[in-house]
């Protein structure tokens, strides 16, 4: 395997437990999973048949470096990154270890909670449009006459559900509480809104803004640990700090590249959705990238 060829999908002789829009995930005897960050790629609910070079390795390395960076604040479901650390047989190593190194995590089982935890900390996407016609975002009053892409006044947690058929829906903390009780969801609340701040305080000082983002949280012995990805361009909005203006749409580097092509394409975003033209893959990639490297100064292995 190269460095530039693409990993669509995994075929490991380990009980695959989910095949989801990105990742492969597998069992490892009774209490660890194999997590597989593929080159597959999703918007709008829908698995784009184009893969994106080093999205998987991207992703998987950029939820390192801030589960390493978040630790003291949040446990997480990481056990090691390192292939031959897994306790894998021989055998798989051998055959299948260039694919997983760098784009693979071996984690703790835990249960899922069934809440995405939505931070936003500027106004953009779906959050603008709330805004101009309520003058709210999920619930919350905002200042009047703000500009789109403004930052708000504090961050604010806006979860979702996951649906495992369609769009999530948006959820206020009643329903949160309702699904998760009252103490873990004021738990994830907090957490959430911590380590996206931190996560935002860190970025600027390498030249980039996050205007939002999703955590995953679940239950390991009977504690609540950080698990899935962490303030990547998958689960966030990132964008150029120098050029940055309210008032208009920015600049993006992450996966809002691949939606406003697609929204500009005519797809009625129903399944199956279209290709990607090479010059907007391309693009996504070299963003990907280029979020890694400038908040881990390294450059991608």
């Amino acid at each position: 395997m190269t460095e530039r060829e693409t990993v669509w999908e995994t075929r490991l002789p380990l009980p695959l437990l989910n095949r989801g829009k990105v990742r492969d995930i597998y069992g490892v005897g009774d209490d660890r999973l194999l997590i597989v960050t593929t080159d597959r790629l999703s918007a709008f609910d829908a698995v784009l048949p184009t893969p994106i070079i080093d999205k998987g390795r991207v992703l998987n390395q950029i939820s390192l470096f801030w589960f390493e960076k978040f630790k003291a604040l949040a446990k997480n479901h990481l056990i090691t990154a390192t292939v031959e650390k897994m306790g894998l047989d021989a055998p798989l190593v051998t055959e299948f270890g260039a694919s997983l190194a760098g784009r693979s995590l071996l984690v703790h089982r835990a249960r899922p909670l069934p809440v995405e935890c939505v931070v936003r900390g500027f106004i953009a996407g779906s959050g603008w449009k709330d805004y101009q016609k309520t003058g709210r975002i999920c619930g919350y009053a905002l200042p009047k006459g703000m500009e789109q892409c403004s930052e708000l006044p504090q961050p604010i947690f806006t979860p979702a559900t996951k649906a495992a058929v369609g769009h999530d829906m948006n959820i206020d903390l009643h329903e949160t509480i309702k699904l998760v009780g009252e103490k873990i969801a004021h738990q994830i609340r907090d957490l959430s809104i911590e380590i996206y701040k931190r996560g935002v305080e860190f970025a600027k000082t390498r030249g980039l803004l996050i205007a939002d983002t999703k955590f995953e949280f679940g239950i390991y012995k009977d504690e609540l640990i950080l698990i899935d990805e962490v303030l990547t361009p998958d689960s966030s909005r990132f964008w150029p700090k120098d050029t940055y203006k309210p008032g208009q749409d920015q600049p993006s580097l992450d996966k809002q590249i691949v939606r406003n092509w697609l929204l500009k394409s005519g797809w009625n975003q129903t399944p199956p959705a279209p290709s990607l033209p090479s010059a907007i893959a391309v693009q996504t990639s070299r963003a990907y990238r280029d979020v890694f490297k400038k908040l881990t100064g390294k450059e991608l292995t």
